[in-house]
């Protein structure tokens, strides 16, 4: 029987927390990670309709984009949706589990598939992370480098776009001298020790880091590691926000409206004025994506996909993209269907359920 954790964990090896945004609220809201589940629903947002759906397919886990809890609650007295949502889950032992801006942000996350909703190629990143970056160095004996390199490598460094197992590794003469109170691996106490060893540097993302130095004490033979990690302020394009990519074949504007009317079902779509251009390419970003036009615009996309913006921002796109505000659920609408497909393809036993409530708030007329 899997437990709570089993399943947030997977998705936070996809998604880890460390990328939640700082005024996000990711991760398991409602229960304990120790309890036994069989079974998962999957929603955009949280509604005691939701929850009802839960209690009557008797289904101990919710996992949700939006939090249900963003802000911090001094009364939970049942006065507003939210509160009464908190009550229902807890009164029913139904656990809340949100992946928002962590997934968001991540390659293989709602943005690539929007991308892949879309029949976009080359896909990359459209802002990448800056500060997620850090890099390991330490000093092995000759004999021992390439175990603690396979060690260090497999917890998750050497990682630099498309290429796995990257490090830098130079020769040199290292020394130590141990008091009564060691054993050292090497030479003998109280007598200098000069031996032949390996500077071994490697990068990898912050949020590997308790792995990585886990890994480094495991397979490192000295008593005593040295070891520095410094800080970088490289991008790291396995993370970021919104995504870019283009079409094999050129559209036209009117045929790619249309592409995205059909494939996010949207009962209107709000654009700027079209430019009379063929179109290649599509940047996107799911949700609320306004602070990315300038993105998008350096990245010479034709059109810029996303939702939430607001009138005074459409003029900024100035001619040089196309804005398509699809709705804010719409563009997220398909994160039920990742959470499904990253869930059975680990836990192939593991029942996860499409929710059938529509959550959008949102009604055109």
């Amino acid at each position: 029987m899997l437990k709570i954790k089993d399943i947030t964990n997977c998705l936070e090896e996809i998604a880890p927390l460390r990328l939640q945004e700082s005024y996000d609220n990711a991760g398991l809201i409602i229960g304990s990670p120790e309890i036994e589940t069989e079974s998962a629903l999957v929603t955009i947002d949280v509604t005691e309709e939701v929850v009802d759906e839960a209690i009557q397919k008797k289904i101990n886990l919710i996992i949700t984009h939006h939090p249900i809890i963003f802000s911090g609650l001094k009364k939970i007295t049942g006065k507003n949706y939210v509160e009464n949502v908190i009550l229902k889950a807890i009164k029913n032992d139904v656990a809340i589990y949100a992946a928002h801006t962590n997934i968001d942000s991540v390659c293989g996350g709602i943005n690539t598939k929007i991308c892949e909703k879309l029949n976009l190629q080359g896909c990359k990143i459209l802002r990448p992370a800056e500060g997620l970056l850090k890099k390991l160095v330490t000093f092995i004996p000759e004999e021992h480098a390439e175990n603690v390199r396979k060690a260090v490598f497999k917890a998750g460094a050497g990682n630099v776009g498309n290429y796995d197992c990257c490090s830098y590794n130079t020769t040199g003469t290292g020394s130590f001298r141990g008091n009564e109170n060691t054993n050292p691996f090497v030479g003998e106490q109280h007598k200098i020790h000069y031996g032949n060893e390996i500077r071994f540097e490697t990068i990898f993302p912050v949020y590997q880091q308790e792995n990585i130095i886990q890994a480094l004490y495991n397979s490192h033979p000295y008593e005593e590691i040295a070891y520095d990690i410094y800080k970088l302020d490289n991008q790291f394009e396995k993370a970021g926000m919104g995504m870019i990519g283009y079409f094999q074949k050129e559209k036209t504007e009117k045929e790619f409206l249309q592409q995205l009317k059909d494939t996010f079902n949207t009962g209107i779509i709000k654009h700027t004025r079209l430019r009379k251009k063929l179109v290649k390419q599509i940047a996107v970003c799911g949700g609320a994506g306004s602070f990315l036009l300038n993105d998008a615009v350096v990245a010479k996309a034709d059109f810029f996909v996303t939702g939430d913006f607001k009138y005074h921002q459409f003029f900024d796109a100035e001619n040089k993209i196309v804005i398509a505000d699809i709705g804010h659920y719409e563009s997220e609408q398909f994160i039920k269907e990742l959470f499904y497909e990253l869930l059975t393809k680990k836990f192939p036993t593991f029942a996860v359920h499409l929710s059938e409530v529509n959550t959008n708030p949102i009604f055109y007329f």
